[in-house]
């Protein structure tokens, strides 16, 4: 059985509290979690497209990150496709300032592009 989907309130990986901020931060530091919200940032998508934009990741893995971030009620199914709830949407608005955090990192380690 696989681990279950962090919820604020219960103790998640590294930590005992429950903090809503540790239970986050687990369910993001899950594999291929924040590409999935990025794609869908981008626009809605059904499971074949998803699957298709995330570099072909394993299906079954695919369906588990699903099934977590609709668990977490960041994700809804509708009949074109998988899209964020508005909980999703603020959450990928939440991260903008860690994305321009990370191109400055990038320009000033000479590590990768702006553009990445």
């Amino acid at each position: 059985m696989g681990a279950r989907t962090p919820r604020p309130g219960v103790p998640v990986r590294g930590s005992e509290s429950g903090r809503p901020v540790m239970a986050a931060l687990d369910l993001l530091g899950r594999r291929w979690t924040m590409r999935i919200l990025w794609e869908l940032s981008q626009a809605p998508a059904g499971f074949r497209e998803l699957q298709r934009r995330c570099e072909r990741m394993a299906s079954s893995v695919l369906s588990t990150r699903l099934d977590e971030l609709t668990g977490a009620r960041l994700l809804t199914l509708h009949g074109d496709g998988y899209h964020l709830t508005p909980l999703g949407q603020e959450l990928v608005e939440a991260l903008s300032p860690l994305d321009a955090w990370s191109r400055r990192w990038a320009r000033e380690t000479d590590t990768g592009t702006a553009e990445d």
